[in-house]
Formats: C-alpha cells, structure tokens, sequence
C-alpha cells in the first residue's frame, strides 16, 4: 500500500536541517507536493520516495523558499532534482549522504 507519509530517515534529515517551528510546513510540502503526486511515483512506498525527498532537503540546505524551489522542480521532472543533488548516478548516493550528514548527530 503507498503513502504519502514521510519515511523516518527524512524525518530525521527534516528535524535536522530545519528549526523545530518549520517542521509542520516542511511536513506539508513533502507530503503533499513531493509524494505519490511526482511523475510517476503514484505507488511508490515512502522509502522509495526517500531519495526524491532527500534530494529536495539536500538542495533546500534548510530554507523553506529554498524547498519550495526544488519541489517545484521535482514537479516538472524529478529528475532534475536528483542530478542537482548529485544522487542520479547511484541508487545509494542519497543514503550515503544521510548517513554522513545526520547519523553522527
């Protein structure tokens, strides 16, 4: 069954990357504009969604004007957001960047 609901890991790199008062918004703009909603993501888990996701926070480098940039990107053609995130060439590039970025913390 697919959900648009955020997987742990991103919701780790969101509480991360973003102050406590901006969560329920960047919530919001996963869930609803970066989700089952993408091109061809419409039965994707949330895990598969993850690298989407992460690609968008990566890029947003935790300002909210910044998210919204790459979430209307992802919405033109995810894609791009990968390229960008540098995460297109490697199924695990995404993951490698979580865990360099947030498992310390």
């Amino acid at each position: 069954m697919s959900s648009n609901k955020l997987s742990a890991n991103t919701q780790h790199a969101l509480r991360q990357m973003f102050p406590p008062e901006q969560h329920a918004a960047v919530v919001a703009v996963l869930e609803t504009r970066c989700g089952l909603a993408l091109p061809l993501m419409e039965t994707a888990s949330p895990e598969a969604l993850e690298r989407i996701r992460f690609a968008v926070l990566k890029l947003s480098s935790g300002s909210l004007p910044e998210l919204e940039r790459a979430v209307s990107l992802a919405n033109t053609d995810w894609r791009d957001v990968l390229v960008a995130a540098g995460f297109a060439n490697s199924l695990l590039a995404h993951v490698n960047w979580f865990e360099a970025q947030f498992r310390a913390q």
